[in-house]
């Protein structure tokens, strides 16, 4: 069962067809069936038959409310990409001082700082592992509207920073998971996939400055005070480079602030470090993604029925589908019912890997509203995200280079009772928020931990090539 997946799998589905054809002529069944414990009688076109419906899709932006949680990786670089165009990431997270009431620095008018450094976490990377990424950290301002109890929109208006840069890193994307030698008085260590960047020895001397006493620079009292004197920080990406990398801020082995210093006590000196650390909530991901390229020019060519879909993961754009014919579709016995659509080449499609699934929900004429297939899905609900087994559902791909959407249960409601056929909605979502007819209520439901990861073009409805056309395939008998 999917919930909580550290890196969960999505890809979109999506589907374009002419009204045209309306059902293939019966034939024996000739495409790969697995419905697991389910069995599929034989098609002997005297009680079985298969058909396929064929499918309108349109492409269409998305526009997408996801929150980043204060648990999210975040990305951060630039990626220009000739198929979908241009995609921006910044990041902002606050820190905070793990012991509050300690003065870190023990004899601070003998402090002498040799170095201060902001270690990101990195966890992965998306798009030309060969290009260079430029990182430059700010400090946020106080009257940025930052704070550590909201979470933001991944389209929320970029933060505004105060002072001069603190410093800024440059680095090949391919090199991060490469070990480095760290040295720390004697001891020789080495770190990789770490972000390291030097920031001013003078934003280390303003942390030394600051104390315990109940004043205005007591940041050493308690995280209240530490956050109205410093708010955190604000890494920017440079709009060089090609790809995006993946920082997971709440890792305290790896992602930190380090001062290094060196202090005199009693006659004696030694070399020591302070570390703070990103734990109290309190971080957002800008992502400015501005459609490019064939993405662009399908956006807006003002036709329903596409022969292509684009599909950029989250944040980005949608397929909404129809299947007209199952409009009139009656009196038989679903054995079989799924949605298939197939990938298409597209440029850089080696360099921009396609995301690691696709999902598929359904949503009501107005738009206004996005449900389950609750059967289908064998979706649970644990009161704070609903759950769902993608192995029977689908949205993988499969060895036969497709994507297939079981919803059996779903179309045999359909045409014994007559209800409404909603249009059906293909994506890569980070969370999907949706509402589920069996319990009655709205949740959230997990399907990827990383924005921006992955792009797909696949064949829509009106493709050429029948055998790619989105499309859907069943298997049934007449009553």
């Amino acid at each position: 069962m999917i919930s909580l997946l550290s890196i969960r799998k999505t890809h979109l589905i999506l589907a374009t067809s002419s009204v045209v054809w309306f059902l293939t002529a019966c034939t024996r069944i000739n495409e790969s069936t697995n419905l697991g414990g389910d069995l599929i009688p034989p098609v002997d076109n005297i009680n079985t038959f298969e058909a396929f419906l064929p499918a309108e899709a349109d492409n269409r932006y998305l526009v997408d409310t996801t929150k980043v949680y204060f648990n999210d990786d975040l990305a951060l670089g630039q990626i220009n990409d000739p198929e979908f165009g241009s995609i921006h990431a910044d990041a902002y997270f606050n820190i905070s001082h793990p012991n509050y009431f300690f003065y870190p620095y023990y004899n601070r008018d003998s402090v002498k700082v040799d170095s201060v450094v902001l270690s990101l976490s990195y966890q992965a990377s998306y798009g030309d592992t060969n290009s260079n990424l430029t990182l430059r950290v700010f400090e946020i301002s106080q009257t940025a509207g930052f704070n550590d109890t909201t979470l933001y929109k991944y389209d929320h208006p970029d933060f505004t920073t105060t002072g001069p840069e603190l410093g800024n890193k440059s680095f090949q994307v391919k090199r991060l998971s490469d070990s480095i030698r760290f040295i720390q008085k004697r001891d020789t260590s080495k770190l990789a996939n770490v972000i390291r960047i030097r920031l001013d020895t003078n934003f280390g001397r303003r942390l030394v400055n600051y104390d315990t006493s109940n004043t205005v620079n007591g940041a050493y009292r308690n995280d209240s005070i530490f956050k109205r004197l410093f708010r955190g920080f604000a890494v920017k990406s440079d709009l060089s480079g090609n790809a995006l990398v993946y920082v997971n801020p709440t890792d305290v082995l790896k992602n930190k602030l380090t001062v290094y210093f060196r202090y005199t006590k009693n006659g004696f000196t030694d070399t020591t470090q302070a570390d703070y650390f990103h734990s109290t909530g309190g971080q957002a991901n800008l992502i400015r993604r501005t459609p490019g390229g064939n993405w662009l020019s399908y956006l807006n060519n003002g036709i329903p029925n596409d022969d292509k879909i684009y599909l950029p993961a989250t944040p980005g754009s949608m397929a909404q589908v129809r299947i007209p014919a199952l409009d009139t579709f009656r009196n038989v016995v679903i054995h079989r019912a799924e949605l298939i659509a197939t990938p298409l080449p597209s440029t850089q499609s080696g360099t921009f890997r396609y995301p690691l699934g696709l999902f598929m929900d359904r949503i009501s004429p107005r738009g206004d509203t996005a449900y389950t297939f609750d059967n289908d899905m064998l979706l649970s609900n644990n009161f704070t995200a609903f759950a769902y087994d993608i192995s029977t559902f689908g949205g993988k791909l499969r060895t036969d280079s497709t994507f297939r959407f079981n919803i059996t249960r779903y179309v045999q409601s359909l045409v014994t009772q007559r209800l409404r056929n909603d249009s059906l909605r293909i994506y890569i979502p980070i969370r999907a928020f949706l509402y589920s007819p069996a319990y009655q209520a709205r949740n959230q439901l997990f399907v990827t931990d990383r924005p921006a990861y992955g792009r797909i073009v696949l064949a829509g409805g009106n493709h050429p090539d029948a055998t790619k056309r989105l499309r859907m395939r069943l298997v049934y008998s007449r009553l």
